[in-house]
């Protein structure tokens, strides 16, 4: 037998990768993915700022590039987060290949056999994979409507002195949930008053539906003493742009921000500069809040009719919280419905979605499941809905 390394006893293939091995069977509506819909893509726009990339950048877009990034695309990213109200210079992150890359970079940097980090329960399931892949223990803290419950959070950070905390603060995956800014503030100041980093991912803060969320935790880390020094925060163009970019960002306190620039050296050595200079030419083009636009009504028009299909064809078999952004709707199935046996007779009525059992770092909840509405049009739900109904009926 091969001798492989201790540190894959410790994971495990995606449960979401292998449910996508059923999903080629013929008449399957999918509600499982968690990728936006290419119909939405503005392949004119990238086609254009391929072509512009190449005109303006051809020797810098087809050459090996800086392991910290492209620099017109970085100064195209740190005017994005300023509109959001997180000002940046160059110097303060780096370019990834992907936001996924962002966090195996900081468990490189940070984390070791029996290291803990806390996580949300329930939380992104390759954030999980990731920390035990480098031997963490992963301890979950309860989440509400509201987000991370702040002072169950502070009990366990006291309690096992985290290496470091994940938190998706805004239209989390899969719960949805985001964290209030009462809740922000005070996760700032607990990560400053132990010393602790916080990790912030926020792929979805931009795909919210009506009122925009509270400002990132980045966007609020001046405020708050101290707090910026242990304070690291993911950013993503997978979801507004195009996943297949894989762009991402990595903002970071100095010390570790060096480190994960040396791993990355010897992982990629630098992401795609081709594609970083075609991402900085569409953001160059300003071409971007308009097509940010157009998804966040598409996905809140998807959303709101999938909560009404819920609630029509449900009713009280599964309770909810209607997400204000993001992708995902969380439902817990209640009467003693088992998600993962749910979902096995949902897809033999040509209906999937995510048990959420996997989502969850310790004592999953079986009665759980995670719902996209990212690609499915208004008819689609209408009848995948109908089918989980269907499925939900004694046999």
């Amino acid at each position: 037998m091969m001798p492989f390394a201790q540190r894959l006893q410790n994971v495990e293939t995606s449960a979401i990768r292998e449910l996508f091995k059923v999903l080629g069977k013929p008449g399957i509506i999918s509600f499982a993915g968690g990728f936006p819909d290419p119909a939405l893509f503005d392949v004119a726009g990238m086609q254009a700022a391929a072509q512009q990339a190449l005109a303006q950048w051809p020797d810098a877009a087809l050459q090996y590039g800086a392991t910290e990034g492209f620099a017109p695309l970085k100064e195209q990213i740190a005017a994005h987060m300023a509109s959001k109200g997180a000002v940046l210079d160059a110097q303060q992150f780096i370019i990834t290949t992907g936001s996924q890359q962002a966090l195996d970079l900081i468990s490189k940097c940070m984390l070791g056999p029996g290291d803990k980090v806390i996580v949300e329960a329930p939380t992104f399931l390759a954030a999980i994979q990731c920390f035990r892949l480098y031997g963490a223990q992963t301890i979950a803290a309860p989440i509400d409507a509201e987000g991370v419950q702040t002072d169950q959070l502070e009990a366990l950070i006291a309690e096992h002195k985290p290496k470091l905390i994940y938190l998706i603060p805004t239209f989390g995956n899969p719960s949805g949930a985001t964290l209030s800014l009462a809740r922000r503030k005070r996760v700032l100041e607990l990560a400053a008053q132990y010393q602790t980093l916080v990790i912030e991912d926020d792929p979805y803060g931009d795909l919210y539906f009506d009122a925009p969320p509270p400002p990132s935790l980045l966007a609020l880390a001046p405020q708050v003493p101290g707090s910026a020094d242990w304070l690291a925060h993911c950013g993503s163009l997978s979801k507004i742009l195009a996943p297949g970019l894989r762009l991402g960002w990595l903002v970071a306190p100095p010390a570790l921000l060096a480190n994960a620039v040396m791993c990355k050296q010897f992982s990629d050595a630098n992401t795609s500069t081709l594609a970083q200079a075609t991402a900085a030419a569409y953001l160059q083009s300003g071409r971007l809040p308009a097509a940010v636009a157009k998804v966040r009504q598409a996905y809140a028009e998807r959303a709101r009719h999938m909560g009404a299909c819920l609630r029509e064809k449900l009713g009280n078999a599964a309770q909810f919280t209607e997400p204000q952004g993001g992708m995902f709707y969380w439902l817990k199935m209640q009467n003693g419905v088992d998600a993962a046996s749910y979902a096995q007779r949902a897809i033999a009525q040509g209906v999937a979605f995510v048990p959420g059992a996997a989502f969850f770092a310790e004592t999953p909840d079986p009665a759980c499941l995670r719902m996209s509405f990212a690609t499915a049009n208004p008819q689609s739900i209408s009848e995948g809905v109908e089918r989980m109904a269907q499925a939900l009926k004694p046999s």
